[in-house]
């Protein structure tokens, strides 16, 4: 068996760059449908507000239940997990599809408000959504725990290597959904979430062994398996936490705002700005700006406090949506075409509100991490880390409906439908849709900036 020591002076481990090769089919398959969830279940006929719902359920799911999935994956072994797991996605993701395939069903051009999809196409897509969500919880915690594991005394690069190769993942997924829905149809990015998640599947089978059985541990080396009453009594333990607990509220507020790249974007593209929307393209500004700028945001701005840095995210965040009323003002307004008559100036903005998000993200995303870990009672980090993607949890199930009602119920107040199908906005309430949504970023970060001169005032 090799020392620790032994193990720090090496070099990356296989199942380290497994992992990582894994994770970035897996996020490929995960973003080549992603941005267009709402807009196939509208075109599928879920309606207003059921395709947002649904979808901020599916991400509800996949960053709330690794709570549960990731103690299951510690007991069976890390590689039978991500087998298991690759399974549930493929077929997941062969689920939704399966209305347009075999079902008989087709896509309607435009997203209609009124429901009017039945039974064969709702069973299908719960249970795909439910599968996803499941089959998705499970690969977090056993990607992220295999490079933990064998990173050792690099656990810094080992993580940057980790977090660049989910958005190499996220920009490869994308750009071959962008050529197989443009050569087929809408329902064929499903058909590249399953070809990745197969090749996933062999990654995983033939190249990828548990950390413990590479560097030799015996069953005396592994923690205690926990039970599901323990897993329980943990959570129990950690919300019962009102510092952590009042933590995961106030940071929510971000990812409510995020989410909205994933709900009110691609809407308002679809229905307000252009009819056939290049939204997996568009939404390639969030990996491209991390990609390309997560060294440089971390030398610059690295040194300064978390909360700082949390809380000059969530400004970002709140900004990126105010600037989509530039284009509601100008000459034109958000349908002229620019950049060579070849991208509507609205189209161009949202573009913008995705890099600005992604700049948020740099700021936050990261620090949260380090935050929770000094907000944690000493000897407890471990399992209050366990907890942190729980803001995201809260920000998508709440961010799905809200994110349409404030998309059909406010922004689409007093909207005239025009003879191409798409929705003349009041620029009244069309700008206080966009206002709302910058005052909800606004309000977290005043929220995070009050709650921290509470853990000021109020030291343990």
């Amino acid at each position: 068996m090799e020392s620790t020591k032994e193990i720090k002076k090496n070099s990356f481990p296989r199942s380290f760059w497994t992992a990582n090769l894994t994770e970035l089919f897996e996020r490929g398959a995960y973003y080549a449908m992603a941005s267009f969830v709402v807009l196939y279940l509208g075109q599928l006929g879920f309606g207003d507000y059921w395709p947002s719902n649904l979808n901020g359920i599916l991400w509800a799911l996949v960053y709330f239940l690794p709570i549960l999935s990731g103690t299951i994956a510690d007991q069976i072994g890390f590689k039978k997990s991500l087998l298991i797991a690759f399974v549930l996605l493929a077929i997941g993701y062969f689920t939704m599809g399966y209305p347009v395939w075999f079902g008989g069903y087709t896509l309607n051009h435009t997203v209609e408000s009124s429901m009017t999809a039945g039974t064969g196409i709702l069973f299908p897509v719960i249970l795909a959504i439910v599968i996803i969500g499941i089959g998705g919880s499970i690969i977090k915690p056993c990607i992220s725990g295999t490079v933990q594991k064998t990173a050792g005394a690099r656990a810094t690069l080992g993580f940057g290597i980790f977090y660049m190769v989910i958005n190499i993942g996220s920009l490869f997924g994308r750009g071959v959904s962008f050529i197989m829905r443009k050569q087929f149809d809408l329902s064929y990015i499903f058909a590249v979430s399953v070809f990745f998640s197969i090749i996933a599947f062999f990654a995983v089978l033939l190249f990828y062994t548990d950390p413990e059985k590479e560097f030799g541990h015996t069953e005396a080396d592994k923690k205690p398996k926990k039970s599901i009453f323990r897993i329980l009594a943990d959570m129990i333990l950690v919300l019962k936490n009102l510092r952590f607990a009042m933590f995961l509220l106030v940071s929510s507020g971000f990812f409510f705002i995020y989410s909205q790249v994933y709900n009110v974007l691609p809407l308002y593209l679809k229905k307000v700005v252009e009819l056939d929307p290049a939204v997996d393209l568009i939404t390639m500004a969030n990996p491209f700006v991390i990609v390309f700028f997560q060294l440089l945001i971390t030398k610059k701005f690295g040194k300064m406090k978390p909360i700082n840095s949390i809380i000059v995210g969530i400004v970002i965040i709140g900004i990126s949506m105010v600037i989509n009323l530039i284009p509601i003002f100008m000459s034109g307004g958000v349908r002229t075409l620019t950049l060579g008559e070849f991208i509507p100036l609205g189209s161009l903005f949202i573009i913008l509100t995705v890099a600005l998000i992604a700049f948020g993200e740099l700021f936050t995303s990261a620090r949260t991490y380090e935050y929770i870990g000094a907000l944690a009672p000493k000897g407890q980090e471990g399992l209050f880390l366990g907890y942190a993607n729980l803001p995201m949890a809260i920000g998508a199930l709440i961010g799905g409906p809200a994110g349409a009602f404030i998309f059909n119920e406010i922004m689409c107040k007093n909207a005239v439908k025009l003879d191409s199908g798409l929705l003349e906005l009041n620029t009244f309430w069309n700008s206080m849709g966009w206002f709302i949504l910058m005052g909800i970023g606004f309000a977290s970060a005043f929220s995070m900036w009050i709650y921290n001169r509470w853990l000021k005032n109020n030291p343990v």
